[in-house]
């Protein structure tokens, strides 16, 4: 199976030959719908502040809360031990992917590329 990551990439150049607006409005669909999909269940919660720190910016979605990478990727702890990571924006960004690759898809065959 081919690494999906690449053919992206080959698609977004294509894609962004083609119609570079439309390009950006994929990148845009899909950051959002990343953010919502985050916000909506998928971001972990203890207090709330960190799905409350979820932000949209251009086609960036992230955590403002300086402890997020600490729930992504795992911490230590004050006594030694280990806190595994949670991985939770991984996980959103691969429900993504294909979602992604079929609207590069899509727009590509619209404009007949």
């Amino acid at each position: 199976m081919a690494d999906i990551s690449i053919d992206c990439e080959k698609l977004e150049r294509k894609l962004m030959a083609l119609n570079g607006i439309r390009f950006q409005a994929v990148i845009l669909k899909n950051a959002t719908q990343l953010f919502n999909y985050m916000k909506d269940g998928n971001t972990p919660v203890l207090s709330g502040e960190l799905r409350q720190s979820l932000i949209v910016q251009n086609d960036t979605v992230g955590y403002t809360k300086e402890y997020a990478p600490h729930v992504e990727y795992g911490h230590r702890t004050r006594n030694g031990g280990w806190v595994d990571g949670q991985f939770f924006l991984k996980k959103g960004v691969e429900h993504q992917r294909n979602i992604y690759k079929n609207d590069l898809l899509f727009q590509i065959k619209k404009e007949g590329g």
